[in-house]
């Protein structure tokens, strides 16, 4: 006898989610810029809440997966985009090629775990703040639920970076991601509202025109040419370009 307490669920039951579908994010998304990666996205792009990052250290290049959100948010915010003990300081130029003007970032450093979590969640309930970027490698489950509360109350993008370590553990993030590579971006979804991603996203880890010019240097031979030794004597003075030379 079945137990009364034990339903099947009908495959026509549209507003049900299961499990091997992708979901609709309720809390609203902003599209991620990357069109391989918002496939795979419940909502098609970044919920408004906790995005958690991944990485085995901190690489400044992640900002190529963050950037063309941000720049769409500050299109249509007036506020600034909050970064919490940025491990790098930001290269303005190359945010400025990508929308993203140095004016709308704020810095915050905190070296405390206490301060970072402080200056997060205080900055998530600024109704001002177009989206925050925060550092925190020794943030709990318990914490970081707390952040992710207050980014979904307030409609806020939120960026969490943490260690590869922590994907042991629980996180109340809509979507987790581990992100590695130099070259490309190797984006894993960890957690997303649908079903498991077997392969990594492969991203440019670079904006398109930083991409070409990068390999155009790669390709362009170099027109300095190499110093040669000179061997010294006891009864020869070398000139000051010979002793570059002979020291390279």
């Amino acid at each position: 006898m079945s137990s009364p307490l034990l339903r099947v669920i009908p495959d026509e039951l549209p507003h049900v989610w299961q499990g091997r579908e992708m979901a609709c994010a309720e809390e609203g998304t902003v599209a991620s810029g990357h069109a391989a990666l918002d496939a795979e996205l419940p909502g098609g792009g970044w919920p408004l809440g906790l995005v958690e990052v991944l990485q085995e250290r901190p690489e400044q290049h992640v900002w190529q997966l963050a950037a063309p959100a941000l720049a769409r948010l500050l299109q249509s915010q007036a506020g600034p985009v909050v970064l919490v003990a940025a491990p790098f300081q930001p290269f303005v130029p190359g945010l400025q090629a990508q929308g993203i003007a140095g004016e709308r970032l704020l810095w915050i450093r905190a070296a405390k775990p206490a301060e970072r979590l402080w200056a997060t969640e205080q900055a998530l309930r600024c109704a001002e703040v177009a989206a925050v970027l925060a550092w925190l490698p020794q943030a709990r489950s318990a914490e970081l639920r707390r952040l992710q509360m207050a980014a979904q109350q307030h409609k806020h993008l939120l960026f969490v970076f943490r260690t590869l370590r922590s994907a042991q553990e629980a996180s109340p993030a809509r979507v987790r991601l581990q992100v590695a590579g130099t070259e490309q971006l190797e984006v894993g979804i960890l957690k997303r509202r649908g079903p498991p991603l077997e392969q990594p996203l492969l991203l440019p880890a670079h904006p398109v025109r930083l991409a070409a010019l990068l390999q155009a240097r790669k390709r362009r031979p170099s027109s300095i040419p190499r110093p040669v030794a000179v061997p010294d004597s006891p009864n020869r003075r070398l000139h000051v370009l010979d002793r570059v030379a002979a020291i390279g």
